[in-house]
């Protein structure tokens, strides 16, 4: 491969994470697998929680496409794109790592951000925990936030529309 190619889809793969992520929160975390998902939305004082456990299926995803482009786990078999596709989802969960877990929750850090994309963000993805439970729900990506006041603006149609309960101070 090229150095364009492999930048090319280093960039891909992790841009394309965002989407996987997002599918995967609403549709895995809010629904079957819920229950490694639900200490998340809960207030707890412990240094884990089950949810970290979706940072290892990342892991395993990552790692399962290095060793598709390994010449050494898979000899003639080895498709080079797997180890930047590999490359792209560990940059994806770096990337996560310190928004989600470090900038909005502070689970390694203490900063605020009072105005630009962080703020928004954080935001974001505080009005995702805004309601309680699993049905209904805004903001399930976790790089990429919408605006706040249009989701504030979903969050109380699905209030009205019964299909999600939120928490008073959403209004």
């Amino acid at each position: 491969m090229s150095i364009l190619a492999i930048i090319l889809t280093v960039v891909a793969s992790t841009l394309a994470m965002e989407f996987v992520a997002w599918a995967s929160h609403k549709y895995i975390m809010h629904g079957f697998g819920w229950g490694w998902h639900r200490d998340h939305h809960e207030p707890h004082d412990k240094a884990f929680e089950k949810n970290d456990l979706y940072g290892l299926v990342g892991a395993a995803m990552s790692i399962s496409m290095f060793a598709v482009g390994s010449p050494l786990v898979m000899s003639a078999s080895a498709w080079e794109p797997g180890t930047w596709i590999g490359l792209g989802i560990l940059f994806y969960g770096i990337i996560y790592t310190f928004i989600h877990d470090g900038l909005v929750h502070q689970r390694y850090f203490t900063w605020v951000p009072k105005h630009g994309y962080a703020k928004r963000l954080v935001q974001a993805h505080k009005l995702h925990h805004a309601t309680i439970g699993k049905e209904g729900g805004v903001s399930f990506g976790f790089v990429f936030a919408r605006d706040p006041a249009r989701l504030k603006q979903e969050l109380k149609a699905q209030r009205a529309a019964g299909i999600a309960v939120v928490r008073d101070a959403i209004g």
